[in-house]
């Protein structure tokens, strides 16, 4: 009888083990639009989760919030801060800008809400990485070059690690772009994930 007490004592604590461990890493977020999300990915395909498989595979133990929406513009960035500040993260990877490029927003105003949004989390002792995007050549040189612009500037102002481009190591790799001609695969993913790392790195211990 002692032997099968023990036995389910022993089941028990292994049930439990596993999201008391994942309580005690320390939170990494991906806060971002539907790059981020996974848009028109199945569960576990967006950057996020491949971003949680590196860092695992390298002995990493951070836990990955993907705190992606769909659609959302920087202004949405700003409002929607409180609730990331209340998960209490070590490190935040801020990506936004897309949206409001791709429906020509003034970029004043895209400039202004992402140095809202990383002020905000360098005030309450968050490392940042901002990921910047690029926009179609339809758009024009002269906006593109002044939107990208804004993302430099503002990772020079705030000394926070920078990808200028989020997708400089996947676009001329067949099968990373959806048929939408916007959106990461879950192949795309994995290489959004490995050009973060990198960067990522100098943020994180073990």
């Amino acid at each position: 009888m002692d032997v099968r007490r023990r036995l389910i004592v022993s089941f028990c604590l292994l049930l439990f083990a596993g999201p008391l461990l994942a309580a005690d890493r320390p939170l990494l977020v991906c806060y971002g639009d539907s790059i981020t999300a996974g848009y028109g990915l199945l569960t576990g395909q967006s950057y996020p989760d491949a971003l949680q498989r590196d860092l695992d595979s390298h002995g990493y133990r951070y836990q990955v919030n993907n705190h992606g929406t769909s659609g959302a513009t920087t202004k949405d960035a700003v409002a929607d801060l409180r609730s990331i500040l209340l998960l209490h993260p070590e490190i935040v990877i801020v990506e936004f800008g897309g949206n409001d490029g791709l429906r020509g927003l003034p970029l004043d105003q895209t400039r202004r809400n992402l140095d809202q949004v990383l002020t905000t989390l360098e005030n309450a002792h968050i490392k940042i990485l901002l990921a910047g995007i690029t926009l179609p050549p339809n758009y024009g040189r002269d906006y593109i070059q002044a939107f990208e612009q804004v993302f430099r500037d503002l990772a020079a102002k705030h000394h926070t690690a920078f990808v200028p481009m989020i997708y400089k190591d996947l676009v001329h790799v067949p099968g990373t772009i959806q048929p939408d001609g916007i959106h990461p695969t879950a192949k795309g993913s994995g290489i959004i994930a490995a050009t973060l790392f990198p960067v990522l790195k100098p943020l994180l211990h073990k």
